[in-house]
């Protein structure tokens, strides 16, 4: 499959691969099987593009290994480490992570990059993902790192601050490698070689990091999407428990409603006709 430099992909490439995540988000309530999905999804994907390619190998992968992980890690040259790292999560049974709300990350991330994506607004669109899911940090970074989006500056700080989390804030994080930070910093050092900071997020996100010291990180994300429109992370949707109480009352109507016939026919003096729980032999 072709790519483009630095392996971004085209953008028509993008748009069909929301199309497959999405149709997926939505399909997968019907309770098919993965396959039957894919297969169907990949007659309506464009024939230009090497997304039917890539399903098709999906496809050879499950008939083997029952896993879509395994083959979107080695087509690393279509899909993206992080992609593969939230398929991975998916197929984890001790987890809570499922796979709807993988397909439902994975179509607002590449809608994302099939519009005009930053390294600013996939960092944090990302590192939400980690923090709203609860999944694990250390190989999350690692699958961003090896995002195509990122230049090496942008990933080698990612892997730095695989050590950093935990003890030092995001918002501190973004914050001292800010424009706004440096311009701070010269204003009391006017001295250029004091200034050691390497430069990664523009003016606005210090700003917005330096008001979100000490405060729970999905504030911060908030308010970045707010202010500079960055992508919103899919948030898991809630049960309807009410639902769910008034199916289980109906099924116990039900069954009070069978238990009152018999005690009614037990009252009588023919007693109770169990003549019509007989079940008569096939002739």
């Amino acid at each position: 499959m072709n790519t483009q430099p630095n392996n971004r992909l085209p953008k028509d490439e993008y748009i069909e691969q929301a199309h497959l995540f999405r149709s997926l988000c939505e399909r997968i309530e019907q309770n098919e099987p993965i396959q039957v999905l894919l297969k169907s999804i990949s007659a309506e994907i464009l024939a230009t593009t090497n997304l039917p390619k890539a399903i098709n190998f999906i496809l050879d992968e499950l008939n083997h290994t029952g896993r879509i992980s395994t083959a979107m890690r080695r087509l690393t040259h279509y899909f993206a480490a992080f992609q593969a790292f939230l398929i991975e999560q998916s197929e984890d049974e001790r987890g809570r992570f499922d796979s709807q709300m993988a397909f439902s990350i994975l179509y607002h991330e590449v809608a994302y990059r099939a519009a005009e994506p930053t390294p600013q607004g996939m960092f944090f669109f990302q590192f939400e993902v980690l923090c709203r899911n609860r999944l694990t940090y250390d190989h999350g970074l690692v699958a961003m790192a090896q995002d195509p989006i990122y230049d090496r500056q942008w990933s080698r700080w990612i892997l730095d601050i695989r050590h950093q989390l935990g003890i030092v804030d995001i918002a501190d994080l973004v914050y001292v490698h800010s424009q706004h930070y440096v311009d701070r910093q010269a204003s009391q050092h006017p001295d250029p070689a004091d200034i050691q900071s390497v430069v990664l997020f523009g003016e606005q996100e210090g700003r917005i990091a330096l008001a979100n010291r000490k405060t729970e990180p999905l504030f911060f994300f908030s308010a970045l999407q707010r202010q500079l429109q960055y992508p919103a992370v899919p948030r898991r949707k809630l049960r309807d428990d009410a639902l769910d109480i008034m199916n289980k009352l109906q099924r116990v109507v039900e069954r009070l409603e069978v238990r009152i016939k018999l005690l009614e026919e037990e009252q009588r003096e023919k007693g109770i006709d169990l003549t019509k729980f007989y079940q008569r032999p096939d002739p």
